[in-house]
């Protein structure tokens, strides 16, 4: 059993912190707002501390998943940071969806204080991380990543190293890329089944079981023909995701024509005052303007 630090106690965090703890772990848990890091711990025992360098001191492995790359860099970097309490080989794993740009800096920062960082960002929304059922893409030396990988099986079913630092921060973005295509595309077809005098879920039922089925069409189409939208992933944290995606696409020279077009859907949706609905809520859209 290892000595772990976990900071960032949100929807994904909370969950995860409590396998490690499950599994035997010491953890120390490290949230912004302490009240929810003194809930953890009256739940599932473990300890709180009230920096992250604190939190980080003495620790095999720091879990970190936050918000975006600013609350990413004010974690590790700094007098109160996760770096400055770690010791000589004690590995970070970030969790967090950020930009190849801040992992590519975290990275040397680390290396520079004898750390390893191994970006490992998550798929499979809050139901994967309740269930210790995610999928984990990581980028980072190997070593780091052999490591740590036993650690990140207790909340994951998939974890697999893509390569070298940067690599898991790359793959999310695929992954996002994939999710906006396949969550407009669904949007349509039961707005089109709709207006069509179709029973959506009887349909639904039909498809799914062919080539047009997916994890979306699973777990959505239910809520979005009920036109409810506070089941998953918001759609304020999607176009931050989009727009790291975007970016990286002109650093390699990528065409991302139809994820360009679905970000901009996604803000129309937060117009509509939908940055706290899921992602599903392309549909809402589709719906305000027919």
């Amino acid at each position: 059993m290892a000595k772990l630090a976990f900071l960032g106690l949100g929807t994904m965090g909370y969950p995860m912190a409590g396998h490690l703890r499950a599994a035997g772990h010491e953890v120390t848990v490290y949230n912004r707002t302490a009240a929810k890091a003194e809930k953890w711990v009256a739940e599932h025992g473990g300890a709180m501390a009230a920096t992250p360098r604190d939190a980080a001191e003495g620790a095999d492995f720091v879990m970190a998943c936050v918000g975006n790359d600013d609350d990413l860099r004010s974690i590790c970097l700094g007098d109160d940071g996760a770096f400055a309490g770690m010791g000589r080989g004690a590995i970070f794993v970030d969790h967090t969806t950020v930009s190849a740009e801040v992992t590519r800096d975290l990275y040397q920062a680390a290396q520079a204080q004898g750390l390893s960082f191994v970006d490992a960002p998550i798929s499979g929304g809050q139901a994967g991380a309740e269930n210790g059922a995610l999928s984990v893409m990581c980028g980072g030396d190997a070593g780091a990543y052999d490591a740590a990988e036993p650690v990140i099986g207790t909340y994951a079913k998939m974890c697999r190293r893509i390569g070298e630092s940067g690599a898991g921060q790359m793959t999310k973005m695929c992954n996002q890329i994939a999710i906006a295509g396949v969550l407009q595309g669904l949007s349509e077809s039961l707005h089109f089944a709709q207006k069509a005098g179709l029973d959506g879920r009887a349909v639904v039922e039909v498809i799914s079981k062919g080539a047009a089925g997916s994890w979306q069409m699973d777990n959505r189409h239910e809520t979005m023909l009920d036109d409810a939208f506070d089941h998953g992933f918001a759609v304020d944290w999607m176009r931050k995701d989009l727009g790291i995606c975007l970016a990286a696409s002109d650093e390699v020279g990528a065409s991302l024509p139809v994820t360009a077009l679905i970000d901009q859907f996604y803000k129309e949706v937060q117009a509509m005052g939908g940055g706290r609905w899921d992602t599903s809520s392309l549909i809402r859209r589709l719906r305000a303007l027919s």
